[in-house]
């Protein structure tokens, strides 16, 4: 469990652009007094924004995430399995329409059939 967290702590002081921005936005119960929490350990994975009172993930994909659809329906799958909704954006979506994510990312909170890529 180390190594994860260790992982997580690497990726928490690294974050992407996009990241950052949407941290800015989620942090400190900003989104309808929901907490979220960022680059956290779930399993053998790391969560980029996690809701854990709404079951909610949030993920941002870099160009990288093209060729790794395989490895990413894994994990997502694993995370559903717990009981846990996806949230996948990409980051160019993220810096480039911030308010639309939000406003994707606040109707997930109380709508449980939200799940999936939005962009």
């Amino acid at each position: 469990m180390s190594d994860s967290i260790d992982f997580a702590r690497t990726l928490r002081w690294n974050p992407t652009d996009a990241e950052r921005l949407l941290w800015k936005h989620l942090r400190r119960r900003k989104v309808d007094g929901f907490r979220f929490r960022r680059q956290r350990p779930f399993g053998p994975f790391v969560c980029d924004f996690i809701c854990l009172e709404a079951k909610l993930i949030v993920e941002l994909d870099g160009s990288q995430h093209a060729e790794q659809a395989t490895y990413d329906a894994r994990r997502d799958a694993f995370m559903r399995s717990y009981g846990f909704r996806v949230l996948r954006f990409w980051n160019g979506h993220v810096t480039a329409e911030t308010e639309a994510v939000l406003e994707t990312i606040f109707a997930a909170l109380h709508r449980k059939d939200m799940d999936g890529r939005y962009d």
